[in-house]
């Protein structure tokens, strides 16, 4: 049941918005001192049944920092994760903030061409991966690590053109001879975490632990030590890994599963006693809203639940007597927005939270009047609590950071008592399955196909919550290609795609056309794609039965 402590509080008082020192956000210090405080305490468990106490994951993570170090790991070293949210996961994130090295999580839905971008980004010494994920090496020989650790069991490759795929059943438990702690403070990076890439390839964002820790208190710095946090939200995504860290630097106990699961959601709940959760995002709130009421509905742990602040939500929220937080934020800010926890406006981003400044400005940066929609940007009052930059992109750095303000690139509008609305996206964005997808991206993809000459995709409404992506293209013209044969139909395309790109970025609806629209300097017209919308023209994956499907890991795989 929901805990009164929260019913009085207006505004989240947890989070003073300044930088922490070392001892408070360095994940190696934290968890020394919750292991000498503590050491029997549970500090985490998983959907497998096993946990850890803080005095053993001290030691799983020393034994970590080894075992990268024999493999050429250390400070300041890109230790790539392919792996799903698990124990493997969570150790070698450890043993990297143990060794100073810098721990990059990459998407599991990751393949083909996007992969090997990222890949290419951030130059992995070493990169961990699942079994599961092994078939997709070959399609990206060429931007393989020398060192790639497969944790699992072996059987499925042995080597690849750049390197040696090295099988291990798992982690080791305990050090031999645990390494020495590197010495880090809040400006040191903790992580590199990509971007969904919303208006061109993705870039890797440059997490300092300063920033990571604002993130977490920002967004989940309500845990208190008799506290539980479900994190059911990827690791990869900022919302996953900064909820990790709330639960360690507040005393928190973790439950840590693979991912979301809409039939046992409650089930998980009532098996760990979670008291929070890492977030219900994108159409999360939906299923839980869809399911028939019962009587007890509120008769469940949660207290708090960080979700996007709809009508639905809000719903959800009462129904089952939890209290919400909600806000804004971006893999490269920490929660500038918050919103109330006690009465808050529905449909509303939040306010600015201590520690940051937030104002709408136009195309010029000039401040906007309340009423008025303009773009969003922030600064903070404290250093290292934003990100430090983008991955090996000086000019888009740069270009994000004009007249010392970092443009978000949503449009806003800020009513009289200073909370803000979302309005529209000014990238060409689109959010699907609570993933940012790459219109570029999607195109890019598109246009691989030797049978297609133009495409633009587009967001369009779907039935649940955020976008479904519409692709309008143009095939090769019968009587002047000699790739006349290789003229795909919608399922064709369909099936071109599915293997080369991430379930959530492979579109929906399909519109054949003789020619895109265009403007008057010859630049595709996306709002008349958009605006037309789903028309008879345009075939239907999911009404064609072509229903896709993720990669699903559990304890057992």
């Amino acid at each position: 049941m929901s805990d009164a402590r929260l019913a009085s509080e207006t505004h989240p008082p947890w989070f003073s918005g300044e930088t922490p020192p070392a001892e408070q956000c360095v994940l190696a210090q934290v968890l020394r001192r919750r292991a000498a405080e503590t050491p029997n305490s549970v500090l985490v468990s998983f959907e497998s049944g096993d946990a850890w106490s803080c005095a053993e994951a001290v030691l799983r993570m020393e034994a970590a920092a080894e075992l990268l170090l024999a493999r050429g790991v250390g400070r300041g070293s890109h230790v790539a994760g392919w792996l799903p949210n698990g124990p493997e996961l969570l150790q070698l994130w450890l043993g990297c903030s143990f060794l100073g090295a810098v721990f990059v999580p990459l998407n599991t839905d990751f393949r083909g061409g996007i992969l090997g971008h990222v890949l290419r980004e951030c130059r992995p010494a070493l990169m961990a991966i699942h079994p599961l994920l092994c078939e997709r090496l070959d399609a990206v020989s060429e931007d393989l690590p020398a060192r790639i650790l497969a944790i699992g069991e072996s059987g499925v490759m042995d080597s690849t053109d750049s390197g040696t795929v090295e099988w291990v059943a798992g982690l080791p438990d305990h050090p031999a001879e645990a390494p020495p702690a590197a010495e880090l403070g809040p400006w040191d990076l903790q992580m590199v975490i990509f971007t969904s890439g919303t208006t061109g390839p993705s870039k890797g964002v440059l997490c300092p632990y300063g920033h990571i820790y604002a993130t977490a208190q920002a967004t989940y710095g309500y845990l208190r030590h008799d506290d539980t946090m479900l994190t059911e939200l990827p690791i990869f995504h900022v919302g996953g890994a900064a909820s990790v860290v709330a639960a360690l630097v507040n005393g928190a106990r973790l439950a840590i599963y693979a991912g979301f699961s809409t039939d046992g959601y409650w089930e998980r709940i009532g098996r760990e006693g979670a008291t929070a959760t890492s977030g219900l995002i994108g159409s999360m709130a939906d299923f839980l809203a869809a399911a028939p009421p019962a009587p007890d509905d509120a008769d469940n742990s949660l207290r708090m639940v960080t979700l996007m602040l709809t009508e639905q939500a809000m719903r959800v929220a009462r129904r089952f007597g939890f209290h919400t937080l909600s806000g804004f934020n971006m893999t490269e800010l920490s929660g500038p927005l918050i919103t109330e926890t006690d009465c808050p406006v529905a449909g509303s981003l939040g306010r600015p939270r201590a520690g940051c400044e937030c104002r709408v400005v136009d195309d010029h940066d000039m401040p906007r009047e309340a009423g008025e929609v303009g773009e969003l940007v922030v600064r903070s009052e404290h250093p290292w609590t934003l990100f430090a930059g983008y991955l090996n992109r000086p000019e888009a750095t740069a270009e994000a950071w004009r007249n010392g303000w970092f443009h978000t690139g949503d449009l806003v509008r800020c009513d009289g008592n200073g909370n803000y609305f979302f309005v529209d996206r000014k990238k060409d964005a689109i959010r699907r399955r609570g993933e940012n997808v790459s219109s570029a991206e999607v195109e890019a993809e598109v246009l691989a196909h030797p049978g297609v000459t133009e495409v633009c995709a587009v967001a369009v409404p779907s039935e649940l919550a955020e976008d479904e992506i519409l692709i309008a293209y143009v095939v090769a013209d019968d009587n002047a290609s000699a790739d006349a044969d290789q003229s795909p139909t919608p399922q064709q395309l369909a099936e071109f795609l599915v293997p080369r790109m991430p379930h959530y970025m492979v579109p929906r609806y399909f519109r054949p056309m003789k020619a895109l629209p265009r403007t008057p300097t010859n630049k595709v017209r996306k709002v008349a794609i958009r605006e037309d919308g789903v028309g008879d023209d345009c075939w239907d994956r999911e009404a064609a039965g072509m229903i896709l499907k993720r990669t699903r890991f559990t304890a057992s795989s």
